[in-house]
């Protein structure tokens, strides 16, 4: 959906008195909200205009240099992953030349399941890609990223579902780990990470795994976290289905790379309007029927 310059205003001004009134967390955590209110614009205006807003986003990256300069570094450098526009995307496989240990790991993002908790062939595509790969890198890790997205089926989540397909395809178990909490893109690499660190420290490379219109925001946003918590860890390469449909739009981005902030509510604000793969659903600290 285009917007309106009007519209994109609102939307950082949105930002900002969230921003405000959610100082008090925001300091607890130990981040400025003034610096918080600053990076929103930036990724809003960038998100809406690309490169025509540069002269305004340089002024406010100024302003975020004083008052954040390691905030300002780091943002600098997820700008400069967004506008390099993504890595090549190589279909139906991984490409040859990528370390064959367990230091790289195979990310298979999920897609919402159908009501009833079983996958769609959209997902099931991905994971043919996912097999391949894995069978071409065997002593690669694989995550399952995908919480629970099936409407009549509250036990079944995406990652689960993945999970249990790739161990009936003959992928050994003992390579699989599962991230089943997360309903967006931007959770997907939070939780990805968490558990990674966690469980899995030895790994420093990433393959992005999904539908060939999902590898530039995964890419971007898996990177962009890496590089808010100071991780060594990168995406390197990917893998993808060819969808016959499907595109993801710089603004979505924006959204989602506000969410990896822990701004929410405007993340929500702009993927209601940005998203025209599936349905979006409810953000989780809601009272509506969880995905």
């Amino acid at each position: 959906m285009k917007r309106t310059f009007k519209r994109v205003l609102s939307l950082i001004l949105a930002a900002a008195f969230c921003l405000s009134v959610g100082a008090a967390a925001s300091a607890e955590a130990g981040r400025d909200p003034a610096a918080w209110k600053t990076i929103e614009k930036i990724v809003v205006l960038y998100g809406a205009g690309g490169e025509t807003a540069a002269g305004a986003i340089d002024a406010l990256f100024t302003e975020l240099e004083q008052t954040d300069a390691a905030a300002a570094e780091k943002w600098k450098a997820i700008l400069r992953l967004w506008r390099a526009g993504g890595p090549a995307v190589h279909e139906e496989v991984l490409p040859d030349g990528l370390p064959d240990t367990d230091a790289l790991c195979l990310v298979a993002l999920g897609f919402q399941l159908n009501p009833d908790g079983s996958m769609k062939e959209e997902l099931i595509h991905r994971l043919e890609t996912v097999k391949r790969s894995a069978e071409k890198y065997p002593n690669a890790l694989i995550v399952c990223t995908g919480g629970g997205t099936a409407r009549d089926n509250p036990e079944a989540t995406e990652a689960g579902e993945m999970a249990k397909w790739l161990r009936e395809n003959g992928i050994d178990s003992a390579r699989i780990l599962v991230e089943d909490q997360s309903r967006t893109t931007a959770q997907n690499a939070i939780f990805t990470m968490d558990i990674l660190e966690k469980e899995a420290p030895q790994v420093s490379g990433l393959a992005i795994i999904s539908s060939d219109y999902h590898i530039a925001t995964g890419a971007l946003l898996f990177g962009a976290e890496a590089i808010l918590r100071g991780s060594k860890t990168e995406v390197i390469s990917n893998a993808a289905w060819k969808a016959p449909s499907g595109t993801l739009s710089p603004m979505f981005q924006a959204g989602a790379l506000i969410e990896l902030m822990g701004d929410v509510q405007t993340a929500y604000d702009i993927y209601y309007e940005n998203y025209d793969i599936h349905e979006i659903l409810p953000p989780q600290d809601t009272e509506e029927q969880e995905p």
